[in-house]
């Protein structure tokens, strides 16, 4: 299925081929795969006003071919225009999507973090921040390593 969704442009022939054998033994699979690379393109290459009549012609097509697409053009239609508002600039929320998903991940593998402060801390680890937080570098903690270990030697002897 990976070939299913990967770029066209982006096949060598030998995958190619597979992906055409695959159309053979489904058929009907072509047809959902030019849904989706239509949708790619309206995304990469329209405008606001291009796409919007793009996506209603798309929706109609999808639900032409595959009436279980119902619930996906639901959707369409209850977010259409904040959905077409990322054409003017091609923006999205996805970054602070993603930060928002490590944020429960980490909720739910934590078992209940109880302090706000733990789970910041952790946030900020898991979004690749971890130097913002750690405040001791690797020879820092050797050397109060060896501050220990030579305070202790002297106390234990």
């Amino acid at each position: 299925m990976w070939l299913f969704r990967r770029n066209p442009q982006g096949l060598t022939a030998q995958e190619r081929n597979l992906l055409e054998t695959l159309f053979k033994h489904i058929p009907r699979l072509r047809k959902l795969y030019t849904l989706r690379v239509r949708f790619k393109t309206i995304f990469d290459t329209m405008n606001k006003r291009e796409a919007s009549l793009a996506l209603t012609q798309l929706c109609l097509d999808a639900l032409d071919g595959f009436p279980d697409l119902e619930q996906f053009v639901c959707t369409y239609e209850k977010w259409q225009m904040l959905i077409l508002n990322y054409f003017p600039e091609g923006r999205t929320s996805a970054a602070v999507e993603g930060i928002n998903n490590k944020a429960r991940v980490i909720t739910k593998r934590a078992y209940g973090l109880k302090s706000a402060d733990s789970l910041w801390t952790r946030l900020i680890l898991d979004v690749n921040r971890a130097k913002e937080t750690i405040v001791h570098t690797i020879a820092g903690l050797r050397e109060l390593a060896n501050g220990f270990r030579a305070y202790f030697s002297m106390v234990c002897s």
